[in-house]
C-alpha cells in the first residue's frame, strides 16, 4: 500500500498566499481530516497532492516517486473526489463510476462489477442506469465517492465528501471511508463537518496558509 507525502508545499494566486510551506503525510490505514476556515487552502491542497494542480514550492511524493514521474498505474492508483463533482452530466451513474476504470484498461466484466459494488456501497444501486443529470446534488456527490473507491485505490482523497448529505447519507460514507482505511487505503479529507473529523486518525487544521496540528483521534 502507498504513502502520500506533501512536504513545504507554497501555492500563491492573485498576489496572494494561499499555502505557505504546508507538510502533510497519510500512510496505508490512516485516516487525515484537514480543516479549517473557507478560504483556508483545503481544496487547494488536495488538489495538488493528488497530482491535479502544481504547487509553486515544494513537492508531492507518492512512495517517494515525485509527482513529474508518476506513472499510469500510479496516478490511476488514487482515488479523488472533487467538491464540484468532476461528473459527466450526458453519461449514467454508472458510466461514470466506469470512466477511470477504462482509462485503465480494466477487463470490461471487472468493470462492470467494481462498478456495480461501488454504487451500492454509497446506496445508488437503484439510480445505476439514471443520467447524472437527473440526479440530486446528495446524489451526484455519491457518485463521485463511487467512482473514487471503485477499483479499491490506494489512496482516497475526498473534498467535502458529506457538504450534501442528509445525515444518514453522511454517516454512510464516513462508514465507508473508515473502512476503506482499515482495508489499507490512505485516506485524506478536508472536511467542515465535525462527525468527519471525528472520525479520523488525526486531524490538521489550515490557517492563514499554515498548519496547525490537531490532536490524534485513535
Amino acid at each position: 500500500m502507498s504513502v502520500l507525502r506533501a512536504r513545504n508545499i507554497a501555492y500563491r494566486r492573485g498576489g496572494r498566499t494561499i499555502l505557505d510551506r504546508v507538510t502533510v503525510e497519510v500512510g496505508p490505514g490512516q485516516m487525515l481530516a484537514v480543516s479549517g476556515p473557507s478560504g483556508s487552502g483545503k481544496t487547494s491542497l488536495l488538489l495538488i497532492a493528488a497530482g491535479l494542480m502544481p504547487a509553486d514550492e515544494g513537492e508531492v511524493l507518492l512512495d517517494g516517486v515525485p509527482v513529474a514521474e508518476w506513472s499510469s498505474q500510479a496516478r490511476a492508483s488514487i482515488g479523488v473526489i472533487l467538491q464540484t463533482y468532476g461528473l459527466m452530466p450526458f453519461l449514467t451513474a454508472e458510466e461514470n463510476v466506469a470512466l477511470p476504470m477504462q482509462a485503465r484498461r480494466m477487463p470490461r466484466a471487472a468493470i462492470e462489477e467494481a462498478a456495480s459494488t461501488a454504487l451500492e456501497e454509497v446506496g445508488l444501486a437503484g439510480t445505476r442506469h439514471r443520467l447524472v443529470s437527473e440526479l440530486s446534488g446528495g446524489q451526484k456527490q455519491r457518485v463521485a465517492l463511487a467512482r473514487a473507491i471503485a477499483g479499491e485505490p490506494e489512496v482516497i482523497i475526498a473534498d467535502e465528501p458529506t457538504s450534501e448529505l442528509d445525515p444518514e447519507n453522511r454517516d454512510r460514507v464516513i462508514k465507508l471511508l473508515v473502512a476503506k482505511a482499515s482495508a489499507g487505503s490512505a485516506v485524506a479529507v478536508a472536511s467542515h463537518d465535525r462527525h468527519v473529523t471525528a472520525a479520523c486518525h488525526r486531524v490538521i487544521r489550515l490557517v492563514h496558509g499554515h498548519v496547525v496540528p490537531g490532536e490524534p483521534r485513535r
